[in-house]
């Protein structure tokens, strides 16, 4: 790394040679700041609440007390008859109890990710209670791909099954299902996906896609309609009362582990079973919290528990294990076999991270050798060999936090097609990006923010061509980086662990009903240490000039930290260290303070503009050029480091004669604006 240039020459020549652009090492976000509302301070005192978390149910939509109110206690609020909103509800009880009580064979199809296996474990469990002749199959992964298909309705068939049952999927799978008519079964689809231009001939369909949005079952997943369904044919043979208690654990999994909208029932439900969960009666729940570290000590669980202990561990067997290990540890009520069974999900969870870490680090060189550059490119499109199928989502889901654009990654397949996942960003509909480029595409299916999709090899440059195409007419420069929603301000001297204990009314958090992030301003960085065993998370140590508290920025990598002051986007989290309890932050977002107080001024020929401040009893001043480079001094250690673009900070002399009339310079004009208002100013 080379030294600024430093010339002979004094007076009016410039003497500094300095690069043309400075670098900042933070990353590059898009912060997007919830507009402030008078309405709070009203909310907050007919609810009793902190002004800031007013604001935050102001965000979203909850405006209205009474809604707010709905919100915050769900038990209260009176529920519609679910036989009453789902048309085919009914007619589907009917159609099981009469199976069950005659003896006919069920058999249900479900899916491969966690939602599909809850939801088949779930239905399984309660047939059998119910002492029906119940059995289930899960197409393969990696040779069928998603949802119900012809072998299995062929084989269902010539095994004597009678009604056939899906969860999970089924919407979408018109010929399988027409098929299935055909052979003389009764079919009744349960499912949650969007729904085709035609519905396929089942029996009996139920799916709240087909009810009104403002339904509270509207954003039910699928294990969340098997739990509706399982409870009414329960209550046909006088035996809810004795199931509602392990299909809700089953539910509560199956719901937080799909990303489900945490709204309507979903959240009024997601309570119940969040507190059930610590005292599972289920021994493979018992099994799979014990070998994931879950605390059972607690009188609730939170969906984190779920979202990133329990269910990677579920979804990690169907993206690249048996799904058979899932379901019969859902259902098994031998508590040696549940710990077997959960230990094969412990091991397969381990490998599942290690192809994640692998692929993406791949990725990661591709893209970076490939010169990536976002106002250029406005979604990535990878094809590898090698890379699992199992995977590859959530390695999508990673490059999009990276690089803040539409991702596209598939495998290649030994028949010469290509199969991938895709996800997006919040401007991105990718079901849209699919069905624009259908007719270069095998099968393919999703929503907005996630989909899957084949291709013949021999398609991909087309493909890649027409999806860039699609992504550039959609997606502004602006548009193209990671983006962070920001409910309101929150100075750290005002972030309380009372304030997170009373945030915890707004639980559970996940889609649909984010956890708050908050922004604190001009903060001084007055510590900072590197931890995990590869070094990559940071913590530090904040202040606002009076208050102080310690901060965790997960997945920091090998980037500087900044020594200037800096805005920060974080949540409120506890931190419990023996025995003692005490408030933490999280970091969300990281930026250089946007605030600083700046003064504009001219030495010889040369514009700089100077900002100062006061880290830790030290005067820092900074100054950056025309061209925005940063010279920035240490005044009571008489220290000076000089950053050059793209590069790390260096030390340099201030004994040059340019350098010290450089400061002197400063320093009168500091004294002869004392008192007056300062300009602020935007540095970056």
């Amino acid at each position: 790394m080379s030294l600024p240039t430093i010339e002979k020459r004094i007076g009016t020549e410039v003497l500094i040679s300095l690069p043309a652009q400075a670098a900042t090492p933070l990353p590059e976000q898009r912060w997007i700041l919830a507009p402030s509302s008078s309405q709070a301070t009203v909310l907050a005192t007919a609810l009793n609440l902190p002004p800031v978390l007013a604001q935050v149910l102001i965000n979203r939509g909850l405006g209205a007390i009474a809604e707010a109110m709905d919100y915050l206690k769900p038990e209260q609020q009176e529920l519609p008859d679910p036989r009453e909103e789902f048309e085919d509800l009914v007619e589907s009880v009917l159609l099981l109890e009469k199976a069950i009580r005659s003896g006919d064979r069920i058999a249900i199809c479900g899916d491969y990710d966690a939602d599909g296996m809850t939801s088949t474990a779930l239905l399984l469990r309660t047939f059998r209670q119910l002492g029906a002749k119940a059995e289930y199959a899960i197409p393969s992964r990696m040779q069928e791909g998603y949802g119900i298909n012809e072998r299995i309705v062929e084989e269902f068939a010539a095994s004597g099954v009678r009604v056939v049952l899906t969860v999970d999927n089924g919407i979408a799978a018109y010929q399988p299902i027409a098929r299935a008519r055909e052979l003389g079964l009764t079919v009744i689809v349960t499912d949650h996906h969007d729904l085709p231009p035609e519905l396929p001939p089942a029996n009996a369909i139920l799916n709240p896609k087909l009810l009104p949005e403002e339904s509270p079952y509207h954003g039910l997943a699928g294990v969340g309609v098997a739990y509706v369904l399982a409870l009414c044919v329960a209550e046909q043979f006088n035996r809810q009362a004795e199931l509602i208690r392990p299909l809700l654990e089953l539910y509560t999994l199956g719901t937080i582990a799909d990303l489900a909208p945490l709204t309507g029932v979903n959240r009024r439900w997601l309570q119940r079973g969040l507190r059930l969960l610590p005292q599972s009666q289920l021994v493979g729940v018992q099994a799979l919290m014990e070998a994931a570290g879950v605390k059972t000590s607690d009188r609730s669980l939170k969906p984190e528990d779920i979202g990133f202990k329990l269910g990677p561990r579920i979804n990690a067997i169907g993206r690249i294990g048996d799904p058979q290990v899932v379901i019969e540890l859902l259902t098994t009520e031998d508590r040696d076999r549940a710990q077997e069974l959960a230990g094969i999900c412990e091991v397969t969870n381990q490998e599942r991270r290690g192809l994640c870490d692998r692929i993406t680090e791949e990725a990661i060189a591709i893209v970076e050798a490939e010169g990536f550059d976002n106002r250029q490119t406005a979604v990535l499109v990878l094809a590898q060999p090698n890379w699992h199928h199992g995977v590859i989502g959530i390695v999508a889901s990673r490059l999009v936090e990276r690089y803040g654009v539409p991702v596209f990654i598939s495998s290649y397949e030994e028949d010469g097609h290509l199969r991938g996942s895709a996800r997006g960003t919040p401007e991105f509909d990718v079901f849209a990006a699919l069905e624009h480029c259908r007719d270069v595409l095998g099968r393919f299916g999703g929503h907005r923010a996630a989909g899957g999709f084949s291709l013949s090899a021999e398609n991909l440059s087309a493909w890649r061509s027409r999806l860039e195409a699609f992504a550039a007419d959609c997606l502004p420069v602006d548009c193209r980086r990671p983006a962070i929603q920001i409910d309101a301000e929150l100075p750290i001297a005002l972030a309380s662990l009372n304030l997170f204990e009373q945030q915890q009314q707004l639980q559970p958090f996940g889609i649909a009903n984010d956890e708050p992030l908050y922004w604190a301003k001009n903060l001084a960085i007055l510590d900072q240490r590197r931890m995990g065993n590869g070094q990559e998370h940071l913590k530090l140590t904040l202040s606002d000039g009076q208050s102080k508290v310690t901060a965790v920025y997960w997945r920091w990598g090998d980037r500087p930290v900044p020594e200037d002051r800096v805005d920060v986007a974080y949540y409120l989290r506890e931190n419990i260290w023996n025995d003692r309890r005490e408030l933490q932050l999280e970091i969300a977002g990281i930026r250089l303070s946007q605030e600083l107080d700046s003064i504009t001024f001219l030495y010889g020929d040369r514009t700089y503009q100077l900002t100062t401040e006061t880290i830790a009893n030290s005067t820092i001043w900074r100054l950056t050029n025309a061209e925005g480079s940063i010279l920035r001094i240490d005044c009571n250690r008489q220290q000076a480091k000089i950053q050059k673009s793209g590069q790390d900070w260096q030390a340099i002399d201030l004994d040059h004669p340019y350098l010290q009339g450089l400061m002197a310079q400063a320093k009168q004009i500091l004294n002869s604006i004392q008192g007056r208002t300062q300009v602020q100013a935007n540095l970056f």
